[in-house]
């Protein structure tokens, strides 16, 4: 089943609102929300550029597009060498990670995944260069008590209060959030989604319409 005005339905393969926020900001609102619930474990001594398009792929693959759709999948790690960040399983491995980063520089990897109804697919990471500055005991503990740390990778979220302790990004700042909105257009539009269809009168950056959720859990927020 086609979208408004024939053109492809998006599936958004993710309950994360800030994909979806950040698809707003270049009007695009999806046509459903299926998010896929797959197992995220890394492989042994995989690389995080390998490990992230992996999983990007996989939620494409879970997430079945039906004949007239495009599923939209991505997945953010953070790599600090060849170590792997996930998401902190509790407080105190959040404390760990941000300790870890904490004064150095490390790299943030969004994979992209495109998938056809057809079975073709496109597939794309992104990776750019994040520094945080040397946090002291009180910064961690204060951001740990905001609890912005769940559910993301790395244990922070830049587009939030962690925005105070990187003072420079080399990159994508929107596929630090979860989504590199250059990249994610140019392969929606090869993938034949008309992005700018929706531009006209939205100078204001709004949307009309909300995506119908079908499932939500097992996905991160970034």
């Amino acid at each position: 089943m086609a979208g408004p005005g024939g053109r492809p339905r998006l599936v958004l393969a993710s309950a994360s609102p800030r994909r979806r926020e950040l698809l707003a900001q270049i009007g695009i609102v999806p046509d459903e929300i299926r998010a896929a619930e797959i197992d995220e474990t890394p492989g042994r001594n995989e690389l995080p550029r390998s490990y992230c398009r992996r999983i990007a792929a996989a939620k494409a693959d879970a997430v079945a597009a039906a004949a007239g759709e495009i599923v939209l999948a991505a997945d953010t790690t953070v790599a600090l060498g060849r170590r792997i960040l996930g998401k902190p399983v509790d407080a105190e491995d959040a404390a760990r990670m941000l300790r870890l980063l904490s004064g150095r520089r490390h790299r943030v990897v969004t994979a992209i995944a495109l998938q056809r109804h057809d079975g073709r697919r496109w597939l794309r990471d992104v990776v750019t260069a994040v520094r945080m500055k040397r946090l002291s005991e009180a910064e961690i503990a204060a951001y740990l008590t905001s609890g912005e740390w769940r559910g993301k990778a790395g244990g922070y979220a830049i587009q939030g209060r962690a925005g105070a302790f990187i003072p420079w990004v080399n990159g994508s700042f929107t596929g630090v959030v979860g989504l590199p909105l250059a990249e994610t257009a140019g392969l929606l539009e090869a993938a034949g989604y008309p992005v700018r269809a929706g531009w006209a009168g939205s100078a204001d950056g709004t949307c009309k319409g909300a995506p119908r959720i079908s499932q939500t859990q097992g996905e991160s927020v970034r």
